[in-house]
């Protein structure tokens, strides 16, 4: 079986990283609410302030997956952590160790930072994806609710009114 390879994302993994973020939106049955373009995700990650990193994740030369994170702050640990805002294995790439190659850079990246947690959020309906990450360690926070705030209601909270 041949190695996963995980590097860093450059500025000419773009193209690649938006159509997959679109398969990753197709399989999450969320194709509707990906509105970005591929200009978005290029200022997002190489812009003058970047506000996020993309790992590539390749076999035989081949890209098949990908994770895109960024870095969070705790007032309680009081250390950075890292957030895993997507990470995604072609379905055909599925089950030989992309996935897992992915959280192990992702671990690896945190540790170097000297952070003091990786988290991420994951559909309650996405069993395969709750089970994998189960197995590797992973703990839901069950107590935990996330809020959003978006759109019109997002518009008249930032002019002080109220959603």
């Amino acid at each position: 079986m041949s190695a996963i390879d995980v590097r860093a994302a450059t500025p000419a993994d773009v193209p690649l990283l938006h159509g997959l973020v679109r398969e990753l939106a197709v399989y999450e049955k969320l194709e509707h609410a990906m509105v970005s373009k591929e200009s978005d995700l290029s200022a997002a990650l190489f812009g003058v302030r970047p506000a996020a990193e993309a790992l590539v994740a390749s076999l035989d030369g081949r890209a098949i997956g990908f994770a895109i994170y960024f870095t969070t702050y705790s007032t309680f640990l009081g250390r950075p952590g890292l957030y895993l805002e997507d990470l995604f294995v072609l379905p055909d790439a599925r089950g030989k160790g992309a996935g897992k190659a992915l959280l192990a850079r992702l671990a690896a990246i945190t540790s170097e930072r000297n952070c003091g947690r990786l988290e991420w959020a994951v559909l309650d309906w996405n069993e395969p994806a709750i089970g994998f990450y189960k197995k590797l360690g992973a703990l839901p926070m069950d107590e935990w609710t996330v809020y959003r705030v978006t759109g019109d209601a997002l518009e008249r909270l930032a002019r002080g009114g109220h959603a």
